[in-house]
């Protein structure tokens, strides 16, 4: 049988040469970077160089990249560890309501230590309101987080809108922050941070074809922060931990090739979404696709089926050899409907049918063409049981309702 993935957008496959650059690290290079002696050394240079390439491909200096280990936890980390070091400044925060959970749950912890959060809403396609945002923005707003492309429905949010609306505010303290996750981003939009004009963004490592369990957060010179792990002096004092040294030399590796390639990769997956699109709406009597009809990522598309279940359709596409998700992979055992959804403001009947195909580097027409050949049946099929038992749809989505959130 036939094996198309697609669900790129919750991990890459680890790249060839990524994996071959990482290799060396994982056996006789396996020297301490808080070392003194030569092999301690060479793996400090090895970060160093790791540091230096990330840091030119967002167009930032070499000392503003600090390495962790998952983009959760460079989310994390700037949202709690930015507003705690600014806190005498003010308790406000400001965060869009299609934010990643790593960023949702930040700021419900934040709300424990007596942080103010405010939800900014979305329009229907999932987009900020650059003035509705910044209507938010009161004296005590330490920080602003707004992703710059959206997880479930790929849609590419105006960061530099943003940054630029509030500039004249900052000039006399600096606040509040701007923070944007690009973990999504990457690979797929310029990552600039001068020209998106941030303070703080996030990147992981397993989005752009390097390994799992690394990422990174630019934190701009003069940005004050808390690190959230202590007990080291590593990362210039913002993250103690023993360095894995392969897994920073991969992510670098990796997103370095994944800017060189972006631009064209970009072209061809654009193409390739808008011909899946185009086949769907075609073939699937009903179809909606959700997401900003120009300002959204090559590589994403999310749809809704009325009348059916998404895990449905995922089980059944996975026993035709189709690998594709409801929505986040970080959610995906999560009954409750998507909050990035419910933000958008579809119909609740409507969200429990939706699906998130992701396209990457192996994906062809010919992968598309296979889906396309088995997805209408199973929408057929699955129609028909649903007309068949309307009282077994009701119980799954009360269910949901009152799932608890699985964190």
């Amino acid at each position: 049988m036939k094996t198309v993935y697609l669900d790129y957008a919750a991990t890459a496959p680890l790249d060839d040469e990524v994996l071959a650059c990482m290799l060396p690290f994982f056996g006789a290079q396996y020297g301490n970077p808080s070392s003194m002696y030569a092999s301690g050394r060479r793996a400090a240079r090895a970060i160093a160089d790791a540091r230096e390439r990330v840091a030119a491909c967002i167009g930032a200096h070499t000392d503003e990249i600090i390495f962790t280990g998952s983009g959760t936890e460079s989310d994390n980390f700037a949202v709690i560890g930015a507003a705690r070091a600014n806190r005498q400044n003010g308790k406000h925060i400001i965060i869009s309501a299609i934010e990643h959970k790593a960023v949702l749950e930040a700021a419900h912890t934040l709300e424990k230590d007596g942080f103010e959060v405010s939800i900014a809403s979305v329009d229907r396609f999932g987009m900020i309101v650059v003035s509705s945002v910044v209507s938010l923005v009161r004296d005590d707003t330490v920080l602003i987080s707004v992703m710059y492309a959206n997880n479930e429905l790929g849609v590419v949010e105006p960061i530099s809108e943003l940054s630029h609306a509030i500039a004249e505010r900052k000039k006399k303290t600096g606040l509040p922050l701007v923070h944007t996750d690009a973990c999504q981003a990457a690979g797929y939009v310029a990552l600039n941070v001068r020209d998106l004009g941030v303070d703080l963004m996030t990147l992981n490592g397993s989005k752009v074809y390097g390994p799992k369990g690394v990422g990174a957060l630019y934190k701009k010179r003069g940005v004050h922060m808390s690190p959230l792990l202590v007990g080291g002096d590593q990362e210039g004092g913002m993250r103690a931990g023993t360095e894995s040294v392969p897994l920073m030399v991969g992510m670098a590796f990796a997103l370095e090739k994944a800017e060189k390639i972006r631009v064209k990769e970009s072209e061809r997956l654009y193409a390739l979404r808008s011909y899946f699109i185009s086949e769907l709406r075609g073939r699937v009597p009903g179809v909606t696709v959700n997401s900003h009809p120009t300002h959204c990522l090559p590589h994403i598309v999310h749809v809704t089926v009325p009348g059916i279940e998404g895990e449905s359709m995922v089980l059944m596409l996975d026993e035709c050899g189709v690998e594709t998700a409801t929505g986040s992979a970080c959610s995906a055992h999560d009954l409750k409907p998507s909050h990035v959804l419910i933000a958008i403001g579809q119909n609740d009947d409507l969200m429990h049918g939706s699906l998130r195909f992701s396209l990457g580097r192996q994906t062809d027409q010919a992968a598309l063409d296979y889906v396309l050949s088995v997805f209408p049946t199973i929408v057929e099929t699955l129609r028909a049981a649903s007309a068949l038992t309307p009282t077994l749809n009701v119980s799954m989505r009360e269910a949901r309702r009152e799932a608890p959130s699985a964190q």
